[in-house]
This record gives C-alpha cells, structure tokens and sequence, in this order.
C-alpha cells in the first residue's frame, strides 16, 4: 500500500490535484471564472445605479429625454398608417397626396434637412457616397455592356437544320425562315 500511496503523492501531490491545477493553467476553471465574471457584472451595476440615483436630473431634461425617442417610432407608424389609409378610403387617400404635391420644393429640401440632422448626417453621406460610386462604376463598366448588346443583337446565329418530315406545321415554320 505504501508504494501506490508514494506514486499518488508524487502524480497528484501532497492533497493537491496535479492535473487539475495544470490543466487549469491552460484553461480556467469554469466556476471560478462565473464567480469573477458575477462580481465584474455586480460591480458595474452597482456604479450604473450609483450614477442614476446621484444624477440630480430636472423635470425638462427627463421630458426632452422622453421626447428624443418619440421621432423614429412615429415615422415608423405614420408611414404604415399611410398604407393603411390607401387601402381603407382611397379617395380621402387622394385628395391627402394631392395636397402633399402642392407643397413647394424649397419646403422639401427644409424638411429633408431636418430629418437628414435628426437622424444623422452621416448615414446621408455614406448613402451618398455609395450612389456616387455605385454610378461611377456603372458609366466605366457601361460602354463594354453596350458593346457585348450591340454584339449579340448583330450576331445571327446559324440556321438549325430541322427533320421536318411528316411535319406539315414544321415544313410550312421552315419555308417561312427560309424565305423571310
């Protein structure tokens, strides 16, 4: 019993886990990593909360908070609501888009202002960038698709020999191709 007991000690050590502890140096322990990751989340609340409950925030910073998220959903609903409106009375429909035509382009352009600033001039820019390169790269490549068109229109393809026989629909189809 005592040379198994020396070769346990000496493989696992002295009431330790060897192979634990090595293995642990390429990999963590899953519960002790939980147990870190718990008191990092905890922690980081905390602070969150600390923050929230000492931020001293007046009745018109919370109403214009409260008033910022208000845009997108309403657009969202409104443009739906447009759908929907088409669909129900089309007429009332009508005479809505016929009075949204008569606004003048100046108006437009205000708006589209307003909403492009609201919602981030950026997301604008980088639309416009991808129309900008999206057109460049459809002229250069346009004069080879126009030539490979212009190719396949004047090719004619070679007439097919076709059996015929006993076919009257078919004679009378070849005579035509021949002919014409």
């Amino acid at each position: 019993m005592g040379l198994i007991e020396q070769v346990f000690s000496l493989v696992f050590g002295s009431g330790r886990n060897a192979i634990k502890e090595t293995a642990e140096v390429f990999r963590p322990n899953a519960e002790a990593q939980a147990e870190r990751d718990h008191g990092l989340h905890s922690a980081a609340l905390r602070q969150f909360g600390i923050e929230f409950l000492t931020s001293r925030r007046g009745g018109f910073d919370r109403f214009m908070d409260g008033l910022n998220r208000v845009p997108r959903p309403a657009l969202a609903l409104g443009t739906l609501g447009l759908f929907v409106a088409a669909m129900v009375d089309p007429v009332w429909f009508a005479a809505r888009m016929a009075g949204i035509a008569l606004v003048p382009e100046p108006l437009w352009w205000l708006l589209g202002a307003i909403v492009s600033f609201y919602f981030g001039a950026r997301h604008q820019a980088k639309g416009q960038d991808f129309q900008r390169d999206l057109t460049a790269r459809m002229g250069a490549a346009l004069p080879e698709v126009l030539r490979q068109i212009e190719t396949v229109e004047t090719s004619t393809p070679e007439p097919a020999t076709v059996q015929t026989e006993g076919n009257a629909a078919l004679d009378e189809w070849a005579a035509r191709r021949r002919d014409g």
